[in-house]
């Protein structure tokens, strides 16, 4: 029998712990900490991410590219758009206009974006490493839930 966290004095300093970060870095629904992590388990953003860290892309190009990449099927250019934007806004990714008619506009990622789609690509490897116990994982669970 394990003690619940309110048995635990451990577990209750922890808690505490976890609530004074929690309430220094903001807990409203645009806190940052919310936000990217937000971002990073969306559809699009982490893909986004990872494929500017290739190198610079126009609008229609990065489109092509994560529909190609994407199990999702085709990314609608208003929802990619408004990815953009947003990584745009949180520091993650530049926008550049050429002074051309009609102007190419082309988006990378800034310092900030690269920081982030490296630890991404981190996650990415520790879940890949950890493959097959989570398949294993998944087959346990549902054979004892009886699915």
């Amino acid at each position: 029998m394990t003690a619940e966290p309110a048995d635990d004095p451990r577990a209750r300093a922890a808690i505490a712990e976890l609530a004074a970060d929690m309430a220094a870095h903001g807990t409203a629904r645009d806190a940052p900490v919310r936000a990217v992590m937000g971002l990073l388990g969306d559809r699009w953003s982490t893909l986004v991410l990872l494929v500017l860290a290739t190198g610079a892309c126009r609008h229609a190009s990065l489109r092509r590219v994560l529909s190609e990449l994407s199990s999702e099927g085709d990314v609608s250019q208003r929802v990619l758009t408004l990815k953009l934007r947003t990584l745009e806004r949180d520091g993650f990714v530049e926008r550049t206009a050429s002074a051309d008619v009609p102007p190419r506009v082309s988006y990378a990622l800034t310092d900030l974006g690269r920081d982030l789609a490296g630890r991404a690509r981190l996650m990415i490897d520790w879940v890949n490493a950890h493959e097959a116990a989570i398949h294993a994982a998944r087959m346990n669970f549902d054979a004892a839930a009886g699915d």
